[in-house]
């Protein structure tokens, strides 16, 4: 047996550096990597790129408050990355900052943002897509950084946009159950980006409620195979507000 438990969050992500493109799954509040978040504000990571899958970064309130307060935040890729409500997103350091233009944020459509990722996770570049043909999605990345115009292409007939691959640096993964051997299990929402993110990224870490032995989990629950994880560390369930407002 392969045992990639580790017994401390600073072991978990010891090798994330300065400068590390970083995946953190999520819909809103659901399936957030809370602790290895924490983690990585703690150790003081600078110029960070979140890639998130939907909302995780107004989800996880209080971690992206204190991301930005620390100057930890270089750029964030997301689907969903402002609060809904204008008045209170020009409240929240997080907007202040992207308008300010001291962060850096990419947006994309939700499906095109999960394809991102599972190309990578299958060794492809890039793939065309006809998703936003035909409106502000095809006529560049939207971000408040310099656009990158996108090439469009016609497939029988039809437009198609080239995005490309996704791969980050690490996923920080949050599991709800996880044998020693990296076999990961998600739990109803909470399963959202986790797994695309998990085989897209070169180092994969997962947070695990419930760590237990080889054989214990019933391999028709494994979402994530251990193959793709690195390492594993053990919480408790977090507790949250849940809201995305």
């Amino acid at each position: 047996m392969l045992d990639k438990s580790v017994a401390t969050v600073e072991e978990a992500i010891a090798d994330v550096k300065d400068g590390a493109v970083i995946a953190i799954p999520g819909f809103f509040v659901a399936g957030v990597p809370r602790i290895l978040l924490r983690a990585i504000i703690k150790k003081g990571v600078k110029d960070i790129t979140l890639a998130c899958g939907c909302g995780s970064v107004v989800g996880a309130r209080e971690e992206c408050d204190q991301l930005v307060k620390n100057g930890q935040l270089k750029k964030v890729i997301d689907s969903y990355p402002l609060y809904r409500s204008a008045s209170q997103g020009a409240r929240h350091p997080f907007e202040q900052a992207v308008r300010a233009g001291k962060i850096e944020v990419e947006v994309y459509p939700m499906g095109t943002l999960a394809e991102k990722y599972r190309a990578a996770g299958s060794g492809l570049a890039a793939f065309y897509t006809p998703t936003g043909v035909g409106t502000v999605v095809a006529e560049g990345v939207i971000t408040n950084a310099a656009p990158v115009k996108k090439e469009v292409r016609i497939f029988n007939g039809r437009e198609y946009i080239l995005e490309l691959a996704l791969q980050p640096d690490f996923a920080f993964i949050h599991a709800y159950k996880g044998d020693k051997e990296g076999n990961l299990r998600y739990r109803k929402t909470a399963k959202n980006f986790n797994h695309v993110m998990a085989t897209a990224a070169k180092v994969t870490i997962a947070e695990v409620e419930n760590l237990v032995e080889p054989g214990e989990l019933d391999v028709d629950d494994v979402h994530t195979p251990g193959i793709y994880v690195k390492r594993m560390l053990k919480v408790d369930r977090p507790k949250y507000h849940v809201g995305i407002d």
